[in-house]
């Protein structure tokens, strides 16, 4: 997933069609000068469709699709003849994809399996034509029922990645680079915090033609889940996995006290997030002897199974991948069902306040004016 066409949050206003009026027509023919009501009712207004695609990895194709409208429904016609119904809005999203209300925060609706489909926002039912209204004291109504208003609505699409294993860390930890060995992902690897801007995901090859989903999510920082550095906008992604991989590097001054830190801020983020299934990988080992894992291993809680590893080495990959296939195949993680929590308005001031710098980057790499007066050649 390249960074500029990663999108895992989109805000949109939605518009269902609005029902048609029903008709108020009396019959009438060349044997017929005085009928009765034969009006008939008004077509339903089109409902917004929420649809889940295997197709989609991100939001990218709503980022600037902001409005969507659906048809609305056709007026009633003469011998009872119905209206056409509203043509539906279908919007595609990926697996995984979580529907908020824009202005409360509430949860609505998540979409996890493809082909899913949930009507997120009613078409208005279309008026009834005055050939119900006949009775015995008024049977010429003059009279039909109007079709019921559209329904607007602002929602916020937001993208949780779908994967076994989910990578928890501090920047520079190593978890690209476990991601660029195992599997065949590609993402961006340096030396400087923040390298991983966006989440990546990998299919990690096991024994017997068997694989396992990995995701990275850019580094977490002390105060992420306030809103420092990118946790707050990335810890949503290691909702769904089966189990969370905490890397820390062998080189740090604590390495209980790092693991507590990230542990605070998933707990401070989702308490959910505390019962799943932790693994401690130690990174960057292939500068340790023996003795000094031994030390290390020591000081670490004996609660949490412990790996010592090194992307660059091989050191402990095969052990790595084992305990992670035995984890996640184990009945009692296999559930990632999560009580999707109404957002916070602070977190949505957040969000707002990203998707504008993030939008103005764009429009300033998209800028050709400084590129005027210059040749092909020049370039």
């Amino acid at each position: 997933m390249a960074s500029s066409n990663f999108v895992d949050y989109v805000k949109i206003f939605c518009r269902s069609g609005k029902g048609g009026p029903g008709s108020k027509h009396f019959h009438r023919d060349n044997w017929t000068m005085k009928g009765g009501p034969d009006g008939g009712d008004g077509g339903r207004g089109g409902h917004i469709i929420l649809r889940g695609s295997k197709n989609h990895w991100t939001l990218i194709h709503l980022k600037y699709a902001r409005h969507i409208f659906a048809g609305d429904g056709g007026n009633g016609g003469q011998s009872r003849s119905f209206g056409k119904d509203g043509e539906d809005k279908v919007i595609e999203v990926p697996c995984g994809t979580v529907v908020y209300d824009a202005e409360t925060g509430d949860f609505i609706c998540d979409i996890k399996n493809d082909g899913e489909e949930i009507v997120l926002q009613k078409g208005g039912r279309g008026g009834l034509g005055n050939w119900h209204f006949r009775t015995a004291t008024n049977q010429t109504p003059r009279f039909a029922q109007p079709g019921e208003p559209a329904v607007e609505r602002t929602v916020i699409l937001q993208l949780k990645v779908l994967a076994d294993v989910g990578l928890v860390g501090f920047p520079n930890a190593g978890k690209s680079t476990l991601l660029s060995v195992v599997s065949a992902a590609k993402p961006e690897i340096a030396d400087y915090p923040f390298t991983t801007l966006v989440p990546n995901l990998g299919i990690v090859s096991y024994r017997d033609n068997k694989s396992f989903v990995m995701a990275d999510i850019p580094g977490i920082i002390e105060g992420a889940a306030e809103g420092r550095g990118l946790g707050l906008r990335f810890l949503r992604h290691i909702e769904r996995n089966s189990i969370l991989l905490f890397m820390v590097p062998a080189d740090c001054n604590d390495i209980v006290k790092e693991y507590d830190i990230l542990l605070n801020e998933l707990k401070q983020y989702n308490p959910e997030l505390v019962d799943k299934q932790r693994i401690l990988a130690i990174t960057k080992c292939d500068m340790l002897d023996d003795e000094l894992m031994v030390a290390i291993k020591n000081e670490i809680p004996k609660d949490i199974q412990t790996v010592f590893i090194s992307s660059v080495s091989g050191l402990g990959i095969p052990e790595l991948k084992d305990l992670i296939w035995t984890e996640i195949n184990k009945e009692s993680n296999k559930v990632i069902e999560i009580v999707h929590r109404p957002m916070e308005i602070t977190h949505l001031e957040v969000e707002e306040e990203l998707e504008e710098e993030w939008d103005e980057e764009d429009e300033e790499d998209d800028d050709l004016s400084k590129y005027k007066g210059i040749g092909w050649d020049e370039l």
